[in-house]
């Protein structure tokens, strides 16, 4: 569950094994659970989760999100030094177990739908996200057709239009509206238009 599994810790945090992996490449979303987490943005609970890392033995995270995700990376490592000082002064871990820990390895990976990350070509989830929605509006391009109607689809993006823009070439769609190019005066005309033929 993300910054939350840290913090929380207990079950939250379980070695991956052949059996807990398998069968999952080709399912969407985010299948190792996903949090915002209030208590990390604070230093107690970062100290919580410096705590169950440093119980469990990880020096090493790998960290897929966003900005908010990846900030929360940066401040991490470095108060990284400070939490385990603290974490001894209060007895909670030895000096021992803090020198062990000395050093913690952070890997930042984007995922973000709206591929919208420069120096990549596609950001983690753009794909998956991409897929899904080509599948609705194959689906829902039937119904239509055979309906002999107009559908009005929203897709995923909130201030990004990257998936309605690439979708929309996709699927063929007849009108579209994305957040960076908002439509001139007397769009309905064009678009009724449009539809018309």
């Amino acid at each position: 569950q993300g910054y939350e599994g840290l913090v929380e810790g207990g079950d939250n945090i379980k070695q991956a094994n052949w059996l807990s992996v398998s069968n999952i490449i080709q399912l969407g979303g985010t299948v190792i659970g996903s949090a915002r987490c209030k208590a990390f943005t604070t230093r107690a609970g970062r100290l919580r989760a410096a705590r169950n890392l440093v119980e469990h033995g990880i020096t090493n995270l790998c960290v897929i999100g966003g900005d908010g995700s990846l900030t929360g990376a940066d401040i991490f490592r470095s108060e990284w030094a400070g939490l385990l000082e603290e974490l001894v002064r209060d007895g909670q871990i030895s000096e021992e177990v803090a020198r062990k820990n000395c050093h913690l390895n952070i890997v930042g990976l984007v995922g973000s739908i709206d591929n919208d990350f420069c120096g990549t070509d596609m950001t983690i989830g753009t794909d998956s996200a991409l897929h899904r929605i080509i599948e609705i509006v194959d689906a829902i391009t039937t119904t239509a057709q055979s309906h002999q109607r107009t559908f009005v689809l929203e897709v995923m993006g909130r201030h990004c239009g990257y998936l309605a823009l690439v979708s929309g070439l996709a699927s063929g769609a007849d009108w579209l509206f994305i957040p960076e190019s908002p439509p001139e005066d007397g769009w309905e005309d064009l678009m009724c238009e449009r539809l018309g033929e």
